[in-house]
């Protein structure tokens, strides 16, 4: 699988609507602003309904974390992956820190904030839109 990142494709809505951490005295994070840029699979024939979102700090210019997040139930992942091991379909499902990416030591720090953000239903609902934008556009140039 390919992930393509949303702005790519709609960057006035991107840049409305990517979601930012601000920290503030927090002891596992330093203050500053974490930017959570979308990305999305970019193969016409998958359907896995994840984003992974690549963590950036403007203040430290570099990437920090890339977390996984799949808001449909395990048994879909199970379905769609077509193996039942705990392990993959806890990564699938996520949130999780992807396990092939290039991760800081702030990593985890930032997974525990991402999974407070996403018990935010609204934003999951942006989410979930801006997967099926994403796949809609990818569909039209496959068969454009």
């Amino acid at each position: 699988m390919l992930y393509e990142l949303f702005y790519k494709r709609f960057p006035k809505i991107a840049e409305k609507e990517t979601r930012k951490i601000i920290s503030f005295g927090d002891p596992g994070l330093p203050d500053g602003e974490y930017a959570l840029i979308e990305s999305y699979c970019s193969d016409p024939n998958c359907d896995c309904r994840r984003v992974f979102f690549n963590v950036y700090s403007p203040q430290r210019r570099e990437m920090l974390a890339v977390i996984a997040y799949g808001w449909e139930s395990r048994e879909y992942y199970r379905k769609w992956f077509g193996k039942n091991e705990a392990w993959i379909l806890d990564e699938l499902k996520g949130p999780s820190l992807n396990t092939l990416s290039h991760q800081s030591e702030l990593a985890p720090a930032l997974l525990q904030k991402i999974e407070w953000v996403l018990q935010d239903g609204q934003y999951v609902a942006r989410l979930r839109k801006h997967y099926r934008m994403f796949k809609a556009a990818i569909d039209r140039e496959s068969c454009g």
